[in-house]
């Protein structure tokens, strides 16, 4: 089942351009690899109303709703209460999720005075699938309603990025119910637009698996993915296609999955 994906960040420092948006490219790159499209994105301010509205239109046009920020402990975090409000879900709290920031305070951050507002960080979605954080205070969550399924990440990148490698890559390939695996062939010697030409008619024809160009500092990336039932028959869909590349590149190809 292919799904549809639409990525919302939430942070007013967003829009006024202090922070860059790192979180959106990564994102867009690891659903991309995952063979999971991503038609939209968009940014929002630390506004329940404006986000309530990108909400909305997410729902109409997407199977996934992926947010970032908002998860935090001060009074303007307000992506949980907000998308709870527009899906009809009431938060409760998780007494897990509490003993888990009480235990990051006290041994990671060696504070034995945590204060009392990061308990907002245990208000969740009942009865949402918990992404547990490892790597700060705000667990993230997911849940399906209203035919859509919505998944909430903290905004740090420290904490979005292995949360998405480690929970939500997981959720999202058991929703899919195929493995899907890419293979990233490396290209020195050619510039993006002469691969993509040399490429293009195989890469409109090709539908499983897929090929596309990616330009990187001084190098190109060319990333074949496939879906099948198993790895074993991902591979074999994209042997003969990595063979034709290799057969066209020549040297140029220097390297995979480097």
């Amino acid at each position: 089942m292919s799904l549809n994906a639409e990525i919302i960040c939430v942070g007013t420092e967003l829009l006024l351009g202090e922070i860059l948006n790192t979180n959106a490219q990564f994102l867009c790159q690891e659903l991309s690899a995952l063979g999971v499209n991503v038609f939209y994105q968009t940014v929002v301010g630390d506004n329940p109303q404006r986000l309530s509205q990108a909400v909305e239109l997410a729902k109409s046009r997407s199977d996934v709703i992926l947010t970032t920020g908002g998860l935090g402990p001060t009074c303007d975090d307000l992506t949980k209460q907000t998308l709870a409000k527009c899906f009809g879900l009431e938060l409760v709290f998780h007494e897990e999720s509490a003993a888990r920031i009480r235990d990051y305070f006290e041994h990671k951050l060696h504070s034995a005075k945590m204060p009392e507002n990061n308990l907002q960080q245990a208000m969740l979605p009942q009865g949402c699938t918990i992404l547990e954080n490892d790597w700060g205070t705000a667990p993230g969550c997911a849940f399906r309603a209203q035919g859509c399924h919505v998944i909430m990440l903290p905004g740090p990148p420290g904490e979005c990025r292995p949360m998405f490698l480690e929970r939500v890559v997981p959720y999202l390939q058991a929703l899919s119910g195929e493995v899907i695996l890419s293979r990233s062939l490396r290209v020195f010697g050619m510039g993006e637009s002469a691969v993509e030409q040399l490429f293009r008619e195989r890469m409109d024809a090709m539908t499983n698996p897929t090929l596309a160009p990616y330009a990187k500092t001084g190098e190109v990336e060319l990333r074949l993915t496939a879906k099948a039932e198993s790895p074993q028959a991902a591979r074999a869909l994209i042997a003969p296609a990595e063979a034709e590349v290799r057969a066209t590149l020549g040297d140029l190809v220097y390297g995979a999955d480097v």
